[in-house]
């Protein structure tokens, strides 16, 4: 696992940059300090700027090289102007991890089109939107790496998570084509699906029952940690350019249902 002490040490991904959506805790904050203690240049980007603060101040401080965008990657404009700001700060972008997304709970009847609406925004519109005004920069650089951050409820449905896996099965298909269209340009797509994960995912479910529920499944003891995913992420990167990791699946060792 990395360690945040090795920021300045670690140089593999020197004069690289990283664009890392929801940034603000959980799979997109590790990753984020992940990729700044190999070296890279890090764009960190959410919706909560004073979250993103704290971060982008410890991550200077141990000697890396950070840079603040705030917004909602589910409006477009937002979307734009976190790649342009990116650009504009470092130049180029290498690296682009799509961590934004919420949970909602509930089935087509229990939920409200707007709260339907709301999570297919962020988690599949918000990635579509960052992707496509990467791509033309990642184009012209000749090579980049786009990581997208799923769930296991992209490759199993459930009623109780219509919405949320309606999204992840619909960023699986997008990736998909993203990899088939981009590879040619030396552009690597990966999808990550990972399993129970220890973050704040939880919080944004409005059933207070459901979230109390997302809670306990998330902080049970066996479950993974985001600095696990950002290994992942790592890994990924870490191939030589010939080789695309176009999807891991990655659970807890203790999950054993069925895919």
């Amino acid at each position: 696992m990395f360690e945040e002490e090795e920021v300045g040490l670690n140089q593999q991904l020197a004069g690289k940059v990283a664009l890392v959506t929801g940034a603000s805790s959980g799979i997109g904050e590790m990753a984020a300090r992940a990729l700044a203690a190999a070296g890279a240049e890090v764009v960190v980007a959410a919706r909560r700027a004073d979250k993103l603060a704290v971060l982008a101040s410890e991550i200077a401080d141990s000697g890396g090289k950070v840079f603040v965008v705030a917004g909602d990657v589910s409006r477009e404009a937002d979307a734009l102007r976190m790649v342009a700001d990116s650009i504009e700060k470092f130049g180029r972008i290498d690296i682009l991890v799509n961590s934004a997304g919420i949970i909602e709970a509930g089935g087509l009847e229990s939920l409200s089109i707007d709260q339907w609406q709301r999570v297919i925004d962020i988690n599949l519109m918000g990635t579509i939107y960052i992707c496509k005004a990467a791509l033309p920069q990642m184009k012209a650089q000749g090579e980049g790496d786009i990581i997208n951050i799923s769930s296991t409820a992209g490759r199993r449905a459930a009623g109780l998570m219509g919405a949320y896996s309606t999204s992840k099965f619909g960023l699986t298909g997008f990736t998909e084509g993203l990899r088939q269209e981009m590879g040619g340009y030396g552009v690597r797509v990966s999808i990550i699906e990972p399993g129970a994960t220890e973050t704040e995912v939880a919080e944004g479910i409005s059933d207070p029952e459901m979230r109390d529920a997302m809670r306990h499944h998330v902080a049970r003891a066996g479950v993974m940690q985001p600095s696990d995913i950002a290994d992942a992420i790592m890994f990924i990167i870490g191939l030589p350019r010939r080789a695309n990791v176009s999807q891991i699946l990655i659970r807890p060792t203790d999950d054993t249902a069925p895919m």
